[in-house]
């Protein structure tokens, strides 16, 4: 019984044993059809706010202010005044005749009163978000000469064929018509110091120093020192409508200078001791100014008044009004307080970003080039004015 259940054991092994190496025809696999590769999904940041209104605009609480200051703001708000209630607003904000009031008005402030002033005839408000960044510019002033000297660079007034005309990109701008009738960009820096303005455009001075004369560019106005000791002062006239670059940015970039290490003097110092890179990184920014001869007081601003140390502010005119006091709150002391709008220039664009103007000499110059101020920032437009606006949209 044991011999035959041992052989039955065995024939079933066996069995199994051939089951288990006998080939099995399957169903072919069943494998899912190929798919194409998706596309990575780029997010569609929406557009940039162009203006005030785009950008929100909500009445705030104003803010305390010190008599001094604030007489000095009225001041330089006076100076701005003519200029205001004439002018077309790109900012949405106020019309001519909203500054007419409050002009009407500044004009009969008796000493003592400008706080009041600004608290009683002006909304104060906030545009976008608020949060203001402020950089700082003087009337630097460089050694100079009336004729050529060896190693001085000319200082260029406009030249006769800069012009508006429609650009390659679709735009209208500041251009030339080339030898085959078409709009063209005008020249880049590199290639007016390369000698692209001989016959076009006059000379008013000279400059010894080819890097002074980058900063004065860069601060749009200045003083040229002659060797018979006058004094020449000049002033923004034109542009060649290339973009504005920020060489202190590309610096921080580079890893050459530390995010907090940018101020004018060590950029100044950078490309004094690199003298071909420190070229070539003054080259990296197309945009190229012209100068006028100016006569008068003070440096002049966008609203072609006399700009005031402490007082008057470079801003963007789609979000500031030019004309209107802007309070800034922010994490620099000497930057805190009541400016006037006054003034514009090639790097200070979109809301709440300014530029505080301090004046000329020595210490204006450390305040301005080492000014990187952050906080908060109000406009002041004249009563109604902003309700009005919102109203119509």
């Amino acid at each position: 019984m044991i011999n035959r259940l041992k052989g039955l054991a065995l024939v079933s092994a066996l069995l199994l044993s051939a089951c288990a190496t006998r080939p099995v025809d399957l169903p072919p696999a069943q494998l899912p059809p190929p798919t194409q590769p998706r596309a990575p999904v780029v997010p569609v940041e929406p557009p940039k706010p162009a203006t005030a209104i785009q950008a929100g605009v909500v009445i705030s609480q104003p803010a305390q202010l010190n008599e001094a200051d604030a007489a000095e703001a009225l001041a330089a708000f006076r100076i701005s005044c003519p200029s205001v209630v004439s002018r077309a607003d790109k900012s949405g904000l106020a019309s001519p005749a909203d500054w007419s009031g409050v002009c009407a008005q500044a004009a009969l402030v008796p000493p003592g009163g400008a706080s009041a002033f600004f608290h009683s005839a002006f909304d104060w408000v906030r545009v976008g978000d608020g949060k203001a960044f402020a950089t700082g510019y003087f009337e630097p002033e460089i050694v100079g000469s009336p004729v050529p000297l060896p190693g001085y660079v000319p200082i260029h007034a406009t030249p006769s064929d800069l012009t508006r005309c429609a650009l390659p990109d679709g735009k209208t701008g500041r251009g030339r018509i080339d030898e085959n009738g078409q709009c063209v960009y005008y020249f880049s820096r590199a290639e007016i110091e390369a000698g692209a303005l001989n016959g076009r455009a006059p000379i008013i001075g000279y400059a010894a120093d080819s890097i002074e004369l980058f900063f004065l560019h860069i601060q749009g106005s200045g003083r040229l020192r002659y060797p018979d000791g006058r004094v020449v002062r000049i002033g923004y006239d034109n542009q060649n409508g290339r973009e504005y670059v920020a060489i202190g940015k590309l610096l921080r970039e580079r890893g050459i200078l530390p995010a907090g290490g940018t101020s004018m003097d060590a950029i100044v110092g950078w490309m004094r001791a690199n003298p071909e890179e420190g070229r070539a990184l003054m080259h990296a920014n197309p945009s190229y100014i012209f100068f006028k001869q100016l006569t008068g007081p003070g440096p002049l601003g966008a609203l072609n008044r006399p700009v005031t140390a402490h007082a008057t502010v470079a801003a963007d005119p789609n979000f500031i009004p030019l004309g209107a006091p802007v309070w800034l709150g922010v994490d620099r002391p000497e930057a805190w307080g009541l400016w006037i709008a006054q003034d514009t220039g090639g790097a200070i664009k979109g809301a709440n970003r300014v530029d505080t103007f301090w004046g000329a000499g020595e210490a204006a110059r450390r305040t301005a080039g080492g000014m990187s101020a952050k906080g908060q920032a109000l406009v002041l437009l004249p009563k109604g004015a902003v309700a009005r606006a919102l109203a119509q949209r």
